[in-house]
């Protein structure tokens, strides 16, 4: 096809259609998640599954694929879902609006690859742990708040990284189920900056800054590192 032939000249024909033959769930569907989905749709992966319950709101407009001041008030996964079959007609798109917690792990059975760019603990725990008892190749986002430099982004493993509150904290909690290396994580070791101004939640927890270029580098690296293993396989 010729929307995808300046791919097939570096990974060949056979390339393209082991490409075209991957399933993959993106759960998460903010900055890091949304350009996950971008590059992996204009790769030419043949099915993607996008998980996320939210809405889109104006805040998300700094950084985030889906929203646009059209767009402001509809569901992320409809969106992006809409996007992606503009992009290729022939992937098999499908837009969960779910929000993912353990009794959802049927959303990444069967896949070839599933996407954490979700940004609580609690779900990236279930969606991890979900995904090595099912045998799903599994990579996952840490923090890309609070930090500008998009340069020091970068895809490891999640024992090697450092500097990032959130990788920590998952850290912590996978070691206590014997879980020590084998994440593929898209992380930053830049130290987070703390915000100028207060901007708290109805929890009053603080929110954190956000600079366009770290996650959508970061959802990138993640379409890449994934697109990599699967012409590798």
């Amino acid at each position: 096809m010729e929307r995808f032939c300046r791919t097939e000249l570096l990974v060949g024909q056979q390339g393209m259609e082991r490409i075209a033959r991957s399933s993959v769930a993106v759960v998460g569907l903010g900055g890091v998640g949304s350009y996950t989905v971008e590059a992996l749709a204009r790769s030419g992966v043949g099915h993607l599954r996008l998980v996320d319950f939210d809405a889109v709101e104006q805040s998300n407009i700094n950084r985030q694929l889906p929203a646009l001041m059209s767009t402001v008030g509809r569901p992320k996964a409809q969106v992006m879902a809409e996007r992606v079959a503009d992009i290729n007609p022939q992937c098999r798109v499908e837009a969960m609006v779910e929000f993912f917690d353990h009794t959802k792990l049927h959303i990444v059975q069967g896949m070839d690859w599933v996407v954490d760019a979700v940004d609580t603990v609690t779900a990236k725990l279930a969606i991890i742990t979900g995904c090595l008892e099912a045998g799903v190749a599994v990579a996952s986002s840490m923090g890309a708040g609070n930090k500008l430099d998009a340069g020091q982004v970068r895809v490891s493993d999640i024992s090697e990284t450092y500097n990032c509150p959130l990788a920590r904290v998952l850290r912590k909690e996978l070691h206590k189920r014997n879980i020590r290396e084998g994440v593929p994580v898209v992380w930053s070791p830049e130290k987070p900056l703390v915000p100028l101004e207060k901007l708290t939640q109805a929890s009053r927890r603080q929110l954190p800054g956000s600079f366009a270029p770290v996650p959508a580098v970061a959802g990138l690296l993640l379409a890449s590192h994934i697109l990599n293993q699967l012409l590798k396989q």
